[in-house]
C-alpha cells in the first residue's frame, strides 16, 4: 500500500506549476514548498505537473530542480519527479546488479515492460543486451502471469526436480504467488531455503515472493555501521513510496533512523514519503 497521502481538493497541474515557480523565485528556494507539493502528488499527477510546467514555462521542470537544489535532496527529488520507467531505466544503466534485480523482480509486468522501452528509448539499445549473465536476461525479459491463482501440484512437481535450468525457467515465467508456494514446497521437502540452494538467489527469491522484506533490509542496512547509503535509502523509499511502502515499514520500522542518519531538506523529503 501506497504512503503518499494526496490533498482533497487536489489542485490542478497549473495551480501546482505556478506554485513551484513562485518556490523557485526570490532569493533562494523555498525548499518546504517544493516538498508539500511534489511529496504529496502520485504519478499521473507528477506527470501532469511537468508537462504543465514545460508548456507554461518553456523549461523541464526536472532541470529546474536540478538547478534549484543540492546534493542528496536534490537527486531524491530528481528521480521522485521523473517517470517511473524512466527512472528505473536510468537506475538499471548506473547499477550494480541487485539494482537491476530489483526492477526486474519486484516490479509489476507492465511496469517491467515500460521500463524496458524507456531503456531503449533512452539509450538506444535494449535492458536485455546491456544486462550481463543468463539469469538477468532471463528476468528482465520475463513477461508473468500477475494474478494470484496458485497451483499447489505444479509447485510441489517444481519444487522436486529445481536445477539450475529449472529455477531459471521458472523465476523468469511463473507468478509471484505461484513462486511463493514453490519456495514454500520446497522447504518442506529439502529442509531447507531455496536460497541455500543457490545463495545468489536470495535477491532475486525475495524480490519475487518477499518484497517488503527484501527493501525493510535495503533500509536497514543502508542506515547502520559508519554513514548512510543514501543512494540505497533514497531508491528503496522512492521506488516503492507508491506500492508498498507501508508494507515495508510494517516488516521493519525505522522511521526513527532514518530521522537520526539524514538532515535539512532531504530528511524532510523521505519522512513525506513515509508518511
Amino acid at each position: 500500500m501506497s504512503t503518499i497521502t494526496v490533498p482533497d481538493p487536489l489542485p490542478s497541474p497549473v495551480e501546482d506549476s505556478e506554485a513551484l515557480r513562485k518556490a523557485f523565485q526570490g532569493w533562494g528556494t523555498d525548499e518546504n514548498a517544493v516538498i508539500k507539493i511534489l511529496g504529496h502528488r502520485l504519478a499521473p499527477h507528477r506527470r501532469e505537473i511537468a508537462d504543465a510546467y514545460q508548456q507554461l514555462y518553456g523549461e523541464s521542470l526536472v532541470d529546474r530542480l536540478h538547478s534549484e537544489l543540492s546534493g542528496d535532496f536534490r537527486k531524491a527529488m530528481i528521480w521522485w519527479a521523473q517517470e517511473p520507467a524512466e527512472r528505473d531505466a536510468r537506475q538499471a544503466k548506473e547499477a550494480l546488479v541487485w539494482v537491476i534485480i530489483e526492477i526486474a523482480c519486484a516490479s509489476s509486468p507492465n511496469h517491467l515492460m515500460a521500463v524496458r522501452r524507456a531503456y531503449c528509448s533512452l539509450f538506444q539499445t535494449s535492458l536485455e543486451e546491456d544486462v550481463l549473465g543468463k539469469l538477468l536476461v532471463g528476468l528482465v525479459t520475463s513477461y508473468r502471469y500477475s494474478g494470484v491463482h496458485v497451483d499447489g501440484e505444479l509447485a510441489r512437481s517444481e519444487a522436486a526436480r529445481l536445477c539450475d535450468a529449472v529455477v531459471l525457467r521458472i523465476l523468469g515465467t511463473r507468478s509471484k504467488p505461484q513462486l511463493r508456494a514453490t519456495f514454500q514446497q520446497y522447504i518442506e521437502q529439502s529442509g531447507s531455503a531455496i536460497d541455500e540452494f543457490a545463495p545468489f538467489l536470495k535477491t532475486v527469491v525475495w524480490c519475487l515472493a518477499y518484497p517488503a522484506k527484501h527493501f525493510a533490509e535495503v533500509v536497514r542496512s543502508s542506515i547502520v555501521g559508519l554513514g548512510t547509503d543514501e543512494d540505497s535509502l533514497s531508491r528503496a523509499i522512492i521506488t516503492r513510496a507508491e506500492i508498498d511502502l507501508l508494507e515495508i515499514k510494517e516488516e521493519y520500522y525505522k522511521v526513527r533512523l532514518v530521522i537520526d542518519d539524514t538532515s535539512g531538506y532531504y530528511k524532510d523529503f523521505l519522512l513525506t514519503l513515509l508518511g
